[in-house]
């Protein structure tokens, strides 16, 4: 049973939605490069572990499960997106960030979770994101994390960045998907606010606070006392989903 609400095609949020993701506070930007540094070189402190194979993406199963959840749109959709990931075969890292970050940009369309889904806050799947054609900032970051994965770019070199976004005079809390080259590489940062992908240092609009991928947790500054995971529960839960969906 779909967990749709409403048809997306006739969302039309206000601009100021554009960015509430989950509820933020400021934070000063002079600490930026501090931050940024600590996302680098920073340890793992807990990990999550699951894979992604091509045998576990039964793309028919999936889109006929998307036809009959979402009707024509979604299953367009993700066929093409079927077809973007089949087109990627052998194109360099940096070809396959741009085509996936514009991908997703341009084919969803940002809608706050109360009003899709009636939630506060909604990790939605890859599948759900495509099917409605719409979500907020962490749902376009976990659909781009989740197609690069598919695309063969290591977890190591992908981490879902919380950071605060400087919008005028406020901060607010917004998640971004950063690739890193190496361990020690600035993340290019790929996010839904910006369709460029810029390096970590062209976005002093950004504040980093933690990160995280399939394998592990990244805090800044001192090691938490309490168990990080905790902090994830919406994670562990969107995995589950995509798990049941067969798209892991």
């Amino acid at each position: 049973m779909s967990r749709r609400h409403t048809d997306n095609r006739h969302l039309r949020p206000h601009s100021t939605n554009l960015t509430a993701c989950v509820n933020g506070v400021s934070a000063p930007a002079k600490h930026l490069s501090h931050l940024w540094q600590w996302l680098v070189g920073s340890s793992i402190i807990t990990t999550l572990f699951f894979t992604l194979s091509v045998t576990a993406l039964q793309s028919d199963q999936i889109l006929k499960n998307m036809q009959a959840n979402y009707g024509d749109d979604g299953h367009a959709l993700l066929g093409a997106w079927f077809q973007l990931i089949a087109a990627q075969d052998g194109q360099t890292d940096q070809a396959k960030l741009g085509a996936i970050n514009t991908f997703f940009n341009q084919n969803i369309q940002f809608t706050d979770d109360a009003l899709l889904w009636r939630e506060k806050d909604y990790w939605a799947t890859p599948i759900q994101t495509m099917g409605m054609r719409g979500g907020d900032c962490e749902d376009f970051s976990i659909a781009k994390y989740m197609s690069l994965l598919k695309l063969g770019i290591a977890p190591d070199n992908l981490r879902l960045i919380y950071v605060k976004a400087k919008l005028g005079n406020r901060a607010q809390a917004h998640m971004v998907l950063g690739y890193f080259s190496s361990s020690s590489a600035e993340p290019l940062i790929l996010d839904n606010l910006n369709p460029n992908i810029l390096p970590a240092h062209e976005r002093p609009d950004l504040t980093p606070v933690f990160s995280f991928n399939s394998q592990g947790l990244w805090l800044g500054g001192n090691k938490t006392q309490n168990d990080p995971t905790t902090r994830l529960s919406r994670w562990r839960d969107v995995l589950q989903r995509m798990r049941d969906e067969g798209f892991l």
